[in-house]
């Protein structure tokens, strides 16, 4: 095997030699150099944050972008040890908050696709007109709604919002999902006896997989990097999501950067795993013909 592996490492040397070859050949060099830049300047602020997390004061003042020596992994140690309570709250805010809101969007988006029913049509751009409003808009008469129904300093001021607010752009998603389904398949199962509950659980939810993928992991982003909504609403430090906890690396005179730095790497480790186990289900959801603006 090793030395299958070894006489493999040239030939893929002289494959990408001779890929740029053709390419400065063709003339299509310079489009390559120029998709390389953009990569290059979009992991920079990663690979600066991942050297800043490193450092301790003095040498971020000294040089706050160039690898120093000695490193300082405790860093690591001293974030989790503050954020670790922090990211135990938002996986609880994100992981129930979109399984509500892909079921309730879910159900939704079938009857506005596939159950005609009077003023369907005018509901549904109801629904779209929420697209339009900024959520600034509606932050205080959210607030003042969830402290009339007692939910301030609570897991559900957090949950219940965003399933609310998340359903809007998964309704209209799935919705053209659901009307690019063909509809001998439906009306087939009617047909042989199955409801309208059994269409919709036993062919529609499955044929809809990616793109409810798609869907969670976008609402999954989105809640875990709220910080507006849960800054407002919560006061307990037992209930403070992450984007709040890492405040606590900062102070009215200075600012502690290396933990901090290594506090938005342990917070986006979560992020990365999610994506390395749904990308597929995710590109799946996006090449599916699905998301038809």
């Amino acid at each position: 095997m090793a030395v299958i592996e070894g006489q493999s490492r040239p030939i893929q040397r002289l494959q990408l030699a001779d890929s740029w070859r053709r390419a400065w050949r063709s003339g299509d060099w310079w489009r390559q150099l120029v998709l390389l830049a953009f990569l290059f300047f979009m992991f920079l602020p990663f690979i600066i944050t991942f050297i800043i997390s490193f450092k301790d004061i003095p040498q971020f003042d000294h040089a706050p972008f160039r690898v120093t020596f000695p490193l300082h992994p405790v860093n690591y140690v001293d974030a989790w040890r503050i954020v670790s309570r922090y990211i135990y709250n938002s996986l609880i805010a994100s992981s129930a908050s979109v399984i509500g809101m892909v079921i309730l969007a879910a159900i939704a988006a079938w009857a506005f696709a596939r159950y005609p029913f009077p003023g369907r049509e005018i509901f549904f751009f109801g629904v779209l007109a929420l697209l339009m409003v900024p959520g600034e808009l509606t932050l205080i008469p959210a607030f003042l709604l969830v402290k009339t129904l007692g939910l301030l300093n609570t897991r559900w001021v957090l949950i219940a919002p965003y399933i609310a607010g998340g359903q809007v752009f998964a309704i209209f998603i799935l919705r053209q999902f659901f009307e690019a389904l063909p509809g001998e398949m439906f009306e087939a199962a009617r047909i042989d006896g199955a409801n309208e509950w059994q269409v919709f659980r036993h062919i529609g939810i499955p044929l809809s997989q990616s793109i409810l993928g798609v869907v969670a992991i976008m609402h999954v982003l989105s809640t875990w990097n709220d910080i507006i909504w849960p800054l407002v609403t919560l006061s307990s430090d037992k209930l403070m999501t992450l984007t709040i906890g890492l405040y606590a690396f900062r102070t009215a005179y200075y600012t502690i950067w290396g933990p901090l730095m290594a506090g938005y790497v342990i917070a986006s480790i979560p992020l990365i795993i999610l994506f390395a186990f749904t990308s597929r289900l995710f590109v799946e959801g996006l090449s599916s013909g699905a998301i038809k603006m």
